[in-house]
């Protein structure tokens, strides 16, 4: 416990011994305040010092943010247990041992049963409140915990994200002048051509390269365009056909995709007049599909590996969805997602469809409740037994709500740690986990 703690239970023994000794103590003296003062500082530190050892013991073995089910039934099981025996040894202490007023037989007879009882549920208060007091403050902690890590994971991604963008600027500008330096010498007119069409390229480049997605319609387009280019310099040696849905066109993919997969497929394959290379661009099954006819280069120039990874590395940072290569002798395709939400809408979407901010927000709520109702009934139930003995010590009807509500307390507990909607949830998740090992 830190010095904080013992100031308080200093301040407490002393609030308690003063009142006992003000209200309760016939014959007010110094000696009678030092006994009042040892039997109040005995409970205050028994108690105190126990439900904090208890405490921190599970803290540390069993924390909240890690194993919330276990530690709760853990605490309730230790609160009870363990304020059960700090109890009766203070109340051994204080009426055998102390002030002498009984002997070991009688004060654990029937008639020191009510006073034991009062004080073990003035304890289970206390320490109710403690335990939950403690669980308030880790939840606080781990909040702020994975609101600062979501926010370093927010920054980093965005980084990472900038840093991919970035990189295709300089790869699509060195790549354009290779060919156009190649078409002064060979073709002047063309390369005329070719550097009207690279300006309207490379303007649509600096459009969207700070967007994190574009519309399926704006990067055809755009490709088209790209294809024209492609088309000056190779001629009949190279064919493009695109397929893509109408309705897929106001979909989204990201960025300049296109333009780095048609620039592969040129880089990886050789093509001529006799023998051209087919490119086809189609949508199929929420995909974006560009496949070519398989020509491999015998002695290709070393790559910088930067274009379909970039495309990879951009989606992974933006969805689950994954982009898909296919090869075979004949062929070479790729798939790349093509997203239904806007651009601003998808981290939301993945949110929402995890759900762990809704579990996480009806598990905490079923929580509180729990200890609502536990602090509740360590209130109440202490107040009914006063209430009992003052008006008819002989008749003693409060054991019919304290053993009714407590019924329902422990009924509470197992739903919410052990028989709930969580429990079936957990079931279910490692019957199918099971049922998923032995395929």
């Amino acid at each position: 416990m830190k010095r904080k703690g013992f100031i308080i239970l200093l301040w407490v023994s002393l609030g308690t011994a003063l009142f006992f000794f003000l209200f309760f103590t016939k014959e007010k003296s110094f000696h009678n305040f030092l006994i009042t003062l040892l039997i109040s500082s005995m409970y205050s530190f028994v108690l105190g010092l126990g439900n904090a050892l208890i405490n921190e013991f599970l803290n540390r073995k069993f924390p909240w943010s890690e194993t919330t089910g276990i530690r709760a039934v853990l605490s309730v099981i230790s609160i009870i247990i363990g304020n059960f025996i700090l109890v009766y040894f203070c109340n051994y202490m204080n009426y055998v041992v102390i002030q002498k007023t009984a002997t070991t037989e009688a004060f654990f007879s029937k008639e020191y049963g009510t006073t034991n009882w009062f004080m073990i549920n003035i304890a289970l208060l206390i320490s109710a409140f403690l335990h939950a007091k403690s669980f308030m403050e880790e939840l606080k902690k781990t909040s702020r915990k994975e609101v600062v890590e979501q926010k370093l994971i927010a920054k980093s991604a965005n980084a990472q994200f900038e840093s991919l963008k970035n990189q295709l600027d300089p790869h699509f500008l060195f790549n354009s002048l290779n060919v156009l330096s190649s078409l002064i010498d060979e073709n002047p007119n063309q390369a005329q051509k070719f550097t009207a069409s690279m300006s309207k390229i490379y303007r649509y480049v600096l459009e969207q390269k700070d967007k994190e997605l574009v519309t399926v319609e704006d990067e055809i387009e755009f490709a088209k365009t790209y294809c024209d280019l492609l088309k000056t310099r190779f001629e009949d040696s190279v064919d493009f056909v695109f397929d893509v849905k109408k309705e897929d066109y106001k979909r989204y993919v990201v960025p300049l995709s296109l333009q780095l997969l048609l620039e592969n497929c040129i880089k990886h394959n050789f093509a001529t007049s006799a023998r051209p290379l087919v490119i086809k661009i189609f949508s199929d099954n929420d995909t974006l599909c560009i496949e070519n006819n398989l020509q491999a280069r015998e002695q290709m120039k070393e790559s910088a590996g930067i274009g379909l990874a970039n495309i990879v590395q951009r989606y992974a940072l933006l969805t689950k969805k994954n982009v898909f290569i296919e090869k075979s002798e004949d062929y070479f395709k790729v798939k790349v997602p093509i997203l239904s939400d806007k651009p601003s809408n998808i981290s939301a979407k993945i949110d929402t469809e995890d759900g762990s901010y809704e579990k996480a927000k009806k598990r905490v709520k079923e929580l509180k409740g729990f200890y609502g109702n536990l602090i509740s009934y360590c209130t109440v139930i202490p107040f009914l037994i006063i209430v009992n003995l003052l008006t008819s010590p002989h008749n003693l009807w409060f054991y019919f709500p304290m053993l009714g509500w407590g019924v329902g307390v422990a009924s509470h507990a197992f739903q919410v740690f052990g028989v709930g909607e969580s429990w079936k949830e957990r079931k279910i998740r490692e019957i199918m986990e099971k049922q998923k090992n032995r395929r």
